[in-house]
């Protein structure tokens, strides 16, 4: 028997305890996870910049996933602890190890953000443009943590409870994804990011003092943007026109805001 079906029996007042402890603590993570996710496409897209230093962006957005891992983590603790209900390390580390398909999209959820949370770390020993598309992992790992909030308020008898802060919240997050994949013309349509210099006038300038080599724009466009043994950033100013497109999209997802566009001089 798992937690929420400990919650629609009569359990002991010990579980009972453990049962608010595991509630909150559940939603604390969502929480944290819709902000977290809210953060990192901002940054990313260089949608906030107005902070004393441009390092607040990345320091706020792992702080927040900091947070998410350690309420996530209080969570899943919390079934241990049960008197009621025998709920042991496998249950929490493997995927429909109790049967249960809203465990199961909780743990696969929080095993990615896990993943990624560590190779954010050890990027720097990879690939950029591989690392970058393992931490996109990101995106699915909350849509199936959302799940399983949603699904144990459902079967907890909760959702009346959580439904409009669950809703509130979730709004947010979806809206912003669906944002960062569009095509930076529809963005530009939008009024959400200023238009660029046509193709054939494009030229590409890179603030040294802003760069901090996290190797974004060499994922997007690596005909343009490279990353040397060293570190350092090197790039073409004059990209050709068929790569317009791409450099448009690294420039966009700088979190430093260090590319810029202008046109060339004839």
């Amino acid at each position: 028997m798992s937690l929420s079906a400990a919650l629609n029996t009569v359990p002991s007042p010990h579980d009972a305890g453990i049962a608010e402890a595991a509630a909150l603590s559940g939603r604390l993570t969502y929480l944290c996870t819709c902000l977290t996710l809210c953060w990192g496409v901002l940054a990313a897209a260089g949608w906030v910049r107005r902070f004393s230093g441009q390092d607040a962006l990345r320091t706020g957005h792992v702080v927040l996933a900091a947070f998410t891992l350690a309420t996530g983590t209080l969570h899943g603790l919390t079934f241990l602890f049960l008197d009621d209900d025998v709920f042991g390390v496998a249950d929490l580390l493997l995927p429909f190890y109790d049967g249960t398909t809203r465990h199961a999209l909780g743990i696969v959820g929080f095993e990615l953000v896990v993943a990624v949370s560590v190779t954010a770390g050890l990027r720097r020993g990879a690939r950029e443009g591989r690392w970058l598309r393992f931490h996109q992992l990101g995106y699915p790992a909350i849509g199936l943590l959302a799940a399983h909030a949603w699904l144990g308020a459902i079967w907890s008898g909760h959702l009346a409870t959580v439904w409009l802060a669950g809703i509130t919240l979730l709004v947010p997050p979806v809206v912003l994804s669906a944002l960062r994949v569009l095509p930076a013309s529809a963005l530009v349509r939008a009024g959400l990011i200023a238009p660029v210099p046509d193709a054939d006038t494009l030229r590409v300038d890179v603030d040294s003092h802003l760069c901090h080599s996290y190797g974004v724009c060499q994922s997007e466009a690596p005909q343009v943007f490279r990353l040397g043994h060293d570190g350092r950033l090197e790039y073409e100013k004059r990209p050709e026109a068929r790569l317009t497109s791409h450099v448009r999209a690294a420039a966009r997802a700088c979190p430093m805001r260090a590319i810029h566009l202008v046109g060339a001089i004839r």
